[in-house]
């Protein structure tokens, strides 16, 4: 279904006359050109966004720099009473936050509410958290510490896909350790970030968060900086290559959460509309346009035609829309460049196989695909051997699990994965068999602040959440006493 609806949002001021500002030292500095910011609902322009200079790169590492030995040296517990207040704005400005970043998104109202809220919890959580000093040896003639400090001054890039929370869910965990940041949005979804930072510029001292506007060009001179001494980076694979050539000369430590190509593998026990509906979920949410969704469904032969119904049922039950629109449950592709991509997706599963839901970009201003599902496809389409970040899904069948399995691990990739039955002994054991970072059991893309989230393969290094993640924003330092 699709609705034309094109609400008005309901913001306390209007995007199109907003002055938006980077920050720097805690202060909203104009970039030194703009940029325009469009709604990907209607292809029109809302506002004009700041990019910063070379010059105003260096200036605002030069405030983290600064602003690092006392920030690192306050308590753990101040540390996060400051995060708690930034988690207090958050909740205070929660609609204001998802409703651009619904304009400059694309997503759902309703996705976009929980990212708001996702960023207040996870800030909350890394609020509290405490990493303490671990004893590795305490006998009559050695006491042998590990403890952990601050890896300095962050440079955090965040994707277009979940601008605010990726914000967040590095900003918190950075900064309680005792880190200060420089953080670079997507040039095409900047707004909700730098109005976030508008918003908390008196809450967090100044030059311990500093946020610069990007044109397009900013990203390698961030990773190179040699002022920078970590990066955090989600993006793509192609981009994260680039990462992290740049981090190499000056040894930067460097955390990478890149693309996926999520499998779910259907055992067959499953239930096939409950299944369907956890499938239509976590593969067509945001548009498709999340790395760790679902991309391939591999299903046995013999419930082939019942799960291809079962799915193509609910696809064409799915509203898309404006994302304002409270209706809209799939909203645009976020930007030009994607969209032209997804067309060429289209016209490939055209070619490689048989579409059985949607297949067409819809006719009417923005960057509207409809969700597509393709089966009798082979798996060397590019279709289904790279990552498709749009709303189009491949069904494969499979005769042998231990071939679907293989088929499944015969990728570059390796973010999530997901497997779907009711014997919870043969499911756990086939999540073991599948290579990734994350496997889940009749659920998919769950991301909690106390469980540890990261690629392997070629979709990342590192990890972020749980005590990983919060350990990658920090270096070891082991303190060994010899009794006298």
């Amino acid at each position: 279904m699709t609705s034309l609806l094109t609400p008005t949002p309901r913001l306390g001021f209007d995007p199109a006359t907003k002055r938006f500002g980077q920050l720097i030292e805690g202060r909203l500095v104009d970039g030194a050109t703009r940029v325009a910011v469009v709604d990907p609902g209607t292809a029109e322009q809302i506002a004009e966004a700041p990019a910063a200079s070379s010059e105003q790169l260096d200036l605002a590492v030069a405030a983290a720099r600064r602003a690092l030995p006392a920030w690192s040296a306050l308590d753990v517990g101040e540390r996060g009473r400051v995060l708690h207040a930034v988690a207090d704005v958050l909740a205070a400005h929660h609609e204001e936050l998802a409703q651009l970043t619904t304009l400059e998104q694309g997503k759902p109202i309703t996705q976009a509410r929980d990212d708001v809220s996702w960023s207040i919890d996870f800030t909350r959580y890394f609020a509290d958290y405490r990493l303490e000093t671990e004893v590795l040896r305490d006998d009559d003639a050695n006491r042998v510490e590990l403890r952990r400090r601050p890896v300095g001054v962050v440079g955090a890039i965040t994707p277009w896909n979940f601008p605010l929370f990726q914000a967040l869910y590095k900003l918190a965990p950075a900064l309680v350790v005792g880190n200060t940041m420089v953080l670079k949005p997507s040039p095409t979804t900047p707004l909700a970030t730098l109005y976030f930072g508008e918003l908390i510029r008196d809450v967090i001292p100044a030059g311990v968060f500093n946020i610069v506007g990007d044109g397009g060009d900013l990203g390698r001179r961030l990773t190179a900086h040699p002022g920078v001494d970590k990066v955090s980076f989600t993006g793509s694979t192609v981009t994260g290559r680039h990462v992290m050539a740049a981090c190499a000369p000056t040894l930067k430590r460097l955390t990478l959460e890149l693309g996926g190509n999520d499998a779910a593998v259907v055992l067959a026990d499953a239930d096939v509309e409950k299944t369907a509906e956890g499938l239509c979920t976590w593969a067509y949410s945001n548009a498709g346009q999340v790395c760790v969704s679902i991309k391939r469904i591999y299903v046995p032969s013999s419930m082939h035609e019942a799960m291809v119904e079962a799915l193509s049922r609910r696809i064409a039950a799915l509203t898309v829309g404006h994302g304002l629109d409270e209706q809209t449950q799939v909203g645009p592709v976020q930007n030009k460049v994607q969209y032209d991509k997804a067309r060429e997706h289209l016209t490939v599963a055209r070619r490689d196989g048989r579409i059985v839901a949607g297949g067409d970009a819809l006719d009417r201003p923005g960057y509207y695909i409809a969700p597509t599902l393709v089966c009798d496809i082979d798996e060397s389409s590019p279709l289904v051997a790279e990552e498709t970040f749009a709303p189009i899904r491949s069904v494969l069948r499979y005769d042998d699990l231990d071939d679907a399995i293989a088929r499944a691990n015969a990728t570059p990739y390796g973010l999530g994965a997901s497997v779907w039955g009711t014997d919870i002994e043969n499911a756990m054991d086939v999540a073991g068999r599948l290579e990734a970072g994350t496997t889940w059991i009749n659920h998919h893309f769950q991301l909690t602040p106390d469980v540890p989230f990261g690629g392997i393969k070629q979709s990342g290094l590192g990890a972020e959440f749980g005590r990983t993640g919060v350990e990658e924003f920090t270096d070891v330092h082991v303190v060994n006493l010899k009794h006298t």
